[in-house]
């Protein structure tokens, strides 16, 4: 049988394997015969046959085609679950060949000042040791995540988080900037000084109310309730169209009372918020039990207004995670299921949106990015060890990595989450 193994310069070049079986299953959930498959990525009957056989492995170009062609994502022909990419994998989602990908980082000043090459790009996909000009410089190498994240189309916390994962035995190659606590921007306070006093009680209003609907959120995901996307919570009700004796006040119109200028003038003020880019509104319709189908009148604090809000309530300004960091909530996540231990955390005991942006084989939005990988549901085996009873978070060896690099970073950004369970933790090998 003639080999499928592709060489570079005397060396071999990785390659995402399909596991046998696998794209016939997928072929044929799409419907496809082996003709017609052959057809759409360009390759013949034949070929499809080896591929499926396993005698045969796509290019990365003909693995991204074979993946739109069968209308699934590429983890699903590689076996490669979401949250557990490695450097080779971000390059053959990409659909590159290692040239191509030389070509492209080459064009930047880190490829430049690295030498780097296909062999140099192969052995750092491959986890060995990476020789040459200035690959023991931590400066030099640590802006390589950014090339390769911009010549792979994925975010840079994507590539530190696969070269964690491809490079276990390695500082991760990119540090977080440290940052204080910074005070308001100028134009945060310029924003501010510009509005009037009335304007300024009904945008610092709007700010206080975002923040209740935000706790009663967290309530509600800590409760195992439903919870709407952000971009739907965040628009809060401001009034109804309908007399105010039949269908009450809202809670920012009652929050406008108690302040005095909740009044005739109320529809000028919000208008001259949105003119100035601090607030949006928008208007829906729902039914109220006295009044029937009414108009609801919506509004939504844009990032300027907020920032001009904070500036004006004296409050620094919000710090946003470096892209390998997580967020404070994200960061909390992980530190209740470092906190239970060994045993790990009971699997129903993460609510909402948190296993999608941390658990292996999760992903926010069929569009979106995988999960960071740092958390798994681990099987507990009845005490005989004949079969599963259960599920239960534990940190995958990528999230404790993460833990151990960054841990003292995340302490001095976050101190209200209590990161007392990740002290034993970091001190595990990896």
């Amino acid at each position: 049988m003639k080999s499928s193994l592709q060489f570079h310069r005397g060396m071999p070049l990785p390659m995402r394997v399909i596991t046998p079986g696998r794209l016939a299953a997928l072929r044929e959930r799409a419907g496809l015969s082996k003709t017609e498959l052959a057809r759409r990525i360009g390759v013949s009957t034949r070929m499809v046959f080896f591929y499926e056989e396993g005698r045969h492995t796509p290019t990365p170009q003909r693995l991204q085609k074979m993946a739109e062609a069968l209308r699934c994502d590429m983890e699903e022909l590689t076996g490669v679950r979401r949250g557990e990419e490695g450097l080779l994998d971000l390059r053959f989602a990409a659909g590159l060949t290692l040239d191509q990908a030389v070509e492209l980082l080459r064009r930047t000043t880190v490829g430049r000042d690295l030498c780097l090459s296909a062999p140099r790009l192969s052995a750092l996909e491959q986890g060995r040791p990476v020789r040459g000009r200035n690959w023991r410089d931590r400066d030099v190498v640590g802006r390589l995540p950014a090339a390769l994240a911009k010549v792979y189309g994925v975010p840079v916390r994507m590539v530190v988080d696969s070269w964690m994962r491809t490079r276990p035995d390695e500082p991760t190659p990119v540090r977080p900037a440290r940052r204080d606590r910074r005070g308001p921007s100028g134009s945060a306070e310029a924003a501010w000084r510009s509005l009037n006093k009335r304007q300024r009680v009904y945008l610092g209003e709007v700010l206080r109310d975002e923040r209740m609907t935000e706790t009663e959120m967290w309530m509600r995901r800590v409760h195992h309730l439903a919870v709407p996307r952000p971009v739907e919570w965040r628009k809060l009700p401001l009034a109804l169209r309908a007399p105010a004796h039949v269908v009450g006040y809202t809670r920012l119109q009652e929050r406008l009372r108690r302040n005095g200028v909740h009044d005739p003038g109320a529809g000028a003020t919000v208008h001259a918020l949105e003119r100035r880019g601090l607030l949006v509104t928008s208007t829906d319709v729902v039914h109220h039990p006295a009044a029937g189908e009414v108009t609801r009148v919506r509004v939504e604090m844009t990032r300027r207004g907020r920032a001009a809000a904070r500036a004006g309530l004296g409050e620094p300004a919000e710090q946003q995670p470096d892209m390998p960091l997580l967020s404070e909530w994200l960061w909390g996540v992980m530190a209740r299921v470092a906190g239970a231990g060994p045993d790990g955390l009971e699997r129903d005991a993460l609510s909402g949106r948190a296993p999608f942006y941390l658990g292996v084989g999760y992903k926010s939005r069929p569009t979106g990015r995988p999960s960071r990988g740092f958390i798994d549901e681990v099987p507990v085996l009845a005490a005989d060890g004949s079969h599963v009873v259960g599920y239960r978070w534990r940190l995958t060896p990528v999230g404790l990595r993460h833990v151990t690099e960054y841990l003292d970073e995340y302490r001095r950004r976050y101190p209200g989450v209590d990161s007392a369970g990740f002290t034993s933790l970091a001190d595990e090998p990896t």
